[in-house]
């Protein structure tokens, strides 16, 4: 049995009173849960003072980002070992807004990978296609290489990565992914992991859900075979509807 994980990226949003907040409401909510790994991403600037807070619970911290290199002139990018030192526990990798906005490709996405698992950090790798390659069938050629080349390289310690499925053609379009595609998909991931590294490796890699899921689709998505947690954008700023889909889980 894979654990569920639920993990909330905040993406550009909280700050100072209202992000400890969010937290302390969190881990009231969520204090009983003991079945699904919970984590909460902050921004950069609230990651120390979230570490405090979520000290003793059972959430645990993670980052939006982190940069290959272990130090240099990179102006305004932040390392693995500082994540490290800020209590940070897992890392968003290749978010398709990384992609999207901020050039990131398959290979930087290796490589920031190889820097965190290398740091002792989690890595939760995204892979997705857009509207425009889905209507163009090409789902499962641009799934299957995001996955094999995020995940290049990383030998034994593939085991403990986290992958998130973002279908990007189905959040902010008015498009809804169904729990039937979104399995399609995670299964088609879970056959490439399997196809890569084995049976028994890959059937013990978690697969995140990352389009929009919400307490109204989350008992559903979560059923699902190989759906093993999600990765949750707007449902993660308010503590009750971020505790809904975790319960879900259960």
């Amino acid at each position: 049995m894979r654990t569920k994980i639920i993990a909330g990226n905040w993406k550009m949003n909280m700050t100072g009173t209202a992000a400890l907040d969010l937290i302390e409401a969190v881990k009231r909510e969520v204090a009983d849960v003991g079945k699904v790994e919970v984590v909460v991403c902050p921004p950069f600037t609230e990651l120390k003072a979230a570490a405090a807070a979520c000290a003793g619970s059972n959430v645990m911290l993670g980052a939006q980002n982190v940069h290959w290199a272990e130090a240099g002139a990179f102006t305004g990018e932040i390392s693995a070992a500082m994540l490290q030192s800020a209590g940070v526990k897992y890392v968003i990798i290749g978010h398709s807004e990384r992609r999207q906005y901020f050039g990131e490709t398959d290979e930087t996405v290796n490589k920031r990978a190889k820097a965190a698992l290398a740091a002792g950090l989690i890595p939760i790798v995204c892979v997705g296609e857009t509207l425009e390659e889905r209507d163009d069938g090409r789902m499962e050629d641009v799934v299957v290489r995001q996955t094999k080349a995020g995940l290049d390289g990383l030998g034994a310690d593939i085991s403990r990565i986290v992958i998130a499925y973002e279908p990007v053609w189905a959040i902010g379009t008015g498009r809804t992914a169904t729990p039937a595609q979104a399995q399609e998909v995670h299964a088609l991931i879970r056959r490439t992991l399997c196809e890569t590294v084995g049976g028994d490796v890959a059937n013990g890699i978690r697969i995140q859900y990352g389009g929009s899921m919400k307490p109204e689709n989350a008992k559903e998505l979560l059923s699902q075979p190989d759906i093993d947690g999600g990765l949750i954008g707007g449902a993660a700023l308010k503590a009750e509807s971020f505790a809904a889909i975790i319960k879900a889980g259960v």
